[in-house]
């Protein structure tokens, strides 16, 4: 049984590697951080579909959470300062404007810095 969260990304997307990167060095968190493509979804308790569409923040107990919410979660394990933005974004009304910027942002992150044009295509076509 995994004892640390997992924190599942797009790795084929640029600005997404870029941008756990960059979280990782930032934040420092206690969890793994994993491509879709090189994780045990199933084990994981998801489906490639979902991996596909957001990022996932997977406990060791299983909850997933998605999106915003992931981020979210990823603070909260950051500790110190970050922790009270994270918790403040599980919080209406954080929560939906947090939910619409997360889907502005990986709806148009092959036009972001770092983006590339194989971040629009979908996973199947990369």
């Amino acid at each position: 049984m995994r004892t640390r969260p997992v924190l599942v990304y797009d790795g084929d997307c640029r600005f997404c590697t870029t941008s756990v990167t960059f979280l990782e060095r930032l934040l420092r968190p206690d969890c793994s951080l994993t491509p879709w493509q090189f994780a045990d979804l199933a084990s994981l308790g998801t489906a490639q579909r979902r991996a596909e569409y957001e990022a996932l923040w997977i406990t060791p107990t299983g909850a997933v959470y998605g999106g915003a919410q992931a981020f979210a979660r990823l603070l909260l394990r950051a500790g110190k300062g970050w922790a009270v933005l994270g918790a403040l974004l599980t919080l209406p009304p954080f929560r939906w404007v947090a939910h619409g910027v997360y889907r502005i942002v990986a709806d148009h992150r092959d036009r972001l810095p770092g983006g590339t044009a194989a971040c629009a295509l979908p996973a199947g076509r990369r």
